[in-house]
């Protein structure tokens, strides 16, 4: 605005040095002129079609001054630039033809009738309004340039931020899928864990007036399962770390079911073990470790609810699509399930088998007790 300032003030006393040479009225009717030619220049970006008409009308009403030339007619090829720019696109080309317009009026005023004697055509004439012509199509070109450049950064900083925005939606999905993970991870470690030392605290608290060497074994195994569950516990939390190396053990698989097995024998409950079938082809770890966690989830079910006296089956039935889990039990307190609050475990049971493209259901036998079923193909490459 201070540039348009600037201009119009030096454009208003140029034209009343050029007016009042000729007469008093002449030099306002002058001044006024420039002064409408060149202040909307200051508002040219805020209210460009309104300054471009402003402008318009203004270089008609100087037509009626035949053979004035103002400083401030400039102002058109300004005009026409600004609008080029910032305009919409039907005022952008409405400015080109009155630029146009302009060019054939400016011609005529200067060399048509009442001026020259000829009425007819001339060289100069031609060579007025080419000119005129040229100075509108070099600054609305150079104009629609600047505004083919402007839109093209801003879809570029348009789609740089789309692409800011989805990574940090990604970098919010990859986080929460994270979060889960752990406390899926945490929940199968500790439910299960804290079931089996349960299980032997109680056992040993019991068995200790009757026979002391009994409590002594079972407290071995309240300590080993404790032992293990730390174990995996500084395993999960490790990859929290970034600041100091962590040694981490492999992850549980399959191989590890009979373990889990004895470990639950030892606790009290009654479980049998049977694999049955050959993988045609090994499951990648995460699949492993999913099955391994389906067979802990279940047997922590089975200690906590079955109730005393349970037996639990085991069975891994390998087939040509992949491997089928089955734990079935014939306890007695399954309602007991969704008020203790085991659904959470099951729940994550299904996200897990789910990330492979399995299926599990988990519900109560017609004939009495649970069972926990689990399908987890073979990845195909």
């Amino acid at each position: 605005m201070f540039v348009g300032a600037v201009y119009t003030l030096v454009c208003v006393i140029f034209s009343v040095g050029i007016g009042f040479g000729v007469g008093i009225g002449f030099g306002i009717s002058i001044a006024a002129i420039a002064l409408l030619q060149s202040a909307p220049l200051m508002v040219r970006r805020r209210c460009p079609w309104a300054a471009t008409i402003t402008i318009a009308g203004a270089h008609i009403l100087q037509l009626f001054f035949h053979g004035v030339f103002l400083p401030s007619q400039f102002s058109v090829p300004i005009m026409i630039y600004t609008m080029a720019v910032y305009g919409k696109r039907w005022q952008s080309f409405a400015t080109l033809g009155l630029g146009f317009l302009g060019a054939i009026l400016a011609t005529f005023n200067i060399f048509g009738p009442g001026v020259s004697s000829n009425n007819h055509l001339s060289f100069d004439m031609v060579i007025s309004f080419v000119g005129l012509a040229l100075v509108v199509t070099v600054a609305w070109t150079f104009g629609d340039l600047a505004r083919s450049r402007r839109q093209t950064l801003n879809a570029l900083q348009a789609h740089a931020q789309r692409l800011e925005n989805e990574r940090l939606i990604e970098r919010e999905l990859a986080a929460s899928d994270e979060r889960n993970h752990i406390a899926r991870e945490m929940h199968d470690i500790v439910a299960h864990s804290l079931s089996v030392i349960i299980t032997q605290a109680d056992g040993a608290r019991y068995a200790a007036a009757q026979d002391p060497k009994i409590a002594i074994e079972t407290l071995k195994t309240v300590s080993d399962a404790g032992r293990s569950s730390l174990r995996e516990m500084r395993r999960l939390l490790g990859v929290l770390r970034t600041d100091e190396e962590v040694e981490h053990r492999p992850l549980p698989s399959l191989n590890n079911v009979p373990e889990l097995v004895e470990m639950s024998v030892k606790s009290g409950l009654q479980v049998s073990f049977e694999v049955q079938g050959s993988p045609r082809r090994a499951l990648p770890a995460g699949a492993e470790l999913t099955a391994y966690r389906c067979v802990q989830e279940a047997i922590t079910n089975v200690l906590k609810h079955a109730g005393p006296q349970a037996k639990a089956t085991v069975t891994l039935d390998w087939t040509s699509r992949g491997v089928e889990i089955n734990v079935t039990d014939d306890g007695t307190c399954t309602g007991k399930l969704a008020i203790d609050g085991a659904g959470q475990g099951l729940r994550g049971l299904h996200e897990r088998v789910a990330l492979y493209d399995g299926t599990s259901t988990a519900g109560p036998l017609s004939g009495g007790g649970f069972c926990v079923s689990a399908f987890i193909p073979y990845s195909e490459d």
